[in-house]
């Protein structure tokens, strides 16, 4: 090796020691990001629920309106969905459950009350619509799991259960 690339060596490690200083940093903070989305996602959904419930005729008039079947069951589904289905994000608990029918809600707004808002930011600006970015989180939360600060991690563990793929260990 020659003097020069030496040089470069040496003058390289600093940085590669920074680098991977911030890489254990992120990792230890990974704990963070499902934390921080269940909480922002699960009060969201607990809080709509939860105004839902204080009026559901007018949900069910606004389900009527949109063409929703069963209008009454599906709202008084939807906000108790919302609202139970929130502060088990919160917790953790089945998070990967309520993720999924949260989703599937979402979706459903999105191709009903969130429908002309869609199509018309489509293909701009998608995240002024309330519902994707909703549906990405609930969707990273189905995919991606509670995290270990959830009583579903801590439940797998007693349980014996795998955290990422739920076998058996």
């Amino acid at each position: 090796m020659r003097k020069s690339e030496s040089g470069i060596l040496d003058a390289m490690r600093p940085i590669q020691r920074l680098a991977n200083l911030g890489l254990r940093i992120a990792g230890a903070l990974a704990f963070l990001a499902p934390l921080a989305t269940r909480l922002v996602v699960g009060f969201g959904f607990h809080s709509t629920g939860h105004g839902k419930l204080q009026d559901l005729a007018k949900v069910t008039g606004y389900f009527t309106d949109l063409g929703i079947p069963f209008p009454a069951a599906n709202a008084a589904f939807v906000s108790w969905l919302e609202f139970i289905g929130g502060l088990c994000l919160i917790l953790g608990l089945g998070t990967r459950i309520f993720a999924f029918m949260l989703s599937c809600s979402m979706t459903v707004a999105l191709l009903t009350g969130d429908k002309a808002d869609f199509l018309k930011d489509v293909p701009g600006d998608l995240m002024s619509v309330t519902s994707i970015p909703f549906l990405i989180s609930l969707l990273w939360l189905v995919f991606y799991g509670p995290g270990p600060i959830s009583i579903d991690w801590f439940l797998s563990k007693w349980l014996g259960l795998n955290r990422k793929t739920g076998e058996s260990t």
